[in-house]
């Protein structure tokens, strides 16, 4: 992923836009700092493929020797 001053980005958006899409990422800055991130499209989380992996994730990773309840319940007070 690279990085591209406002200005530039503007100068040069169609050459921009035709790495984004071969599949590059270009965050855009101004003043050095992150503001934007041009991005393909098609390449977007698929939400069933991210509740597969949970799934598959959560066999054979508990919380023992803690319950929720007790880990919730350690949060609220500081613990």
């Amino acid at each position: 992923m690279s990085e591209v001053g406002a200005y530039e980005a503007k100068t040069h958006l169609s050459q921009l836009l035709e790495r984004v899409a071969r599949g590059d990422r270009v965050v855009i800055t101004k003043h050095g700092v992150p503001v934007a991130v041009l991005a393909p499209v098609g390449r977007q989380t698929d939400p069933e493929r991210v509740a597969t992996a949970l799934r598959r994730f959560r066999k054979g990773n508990t919380l023992k020797p803690n319950s929720v309840r007790e880990l919730i319940e350690e949060g609220r007070n500081g613990s």
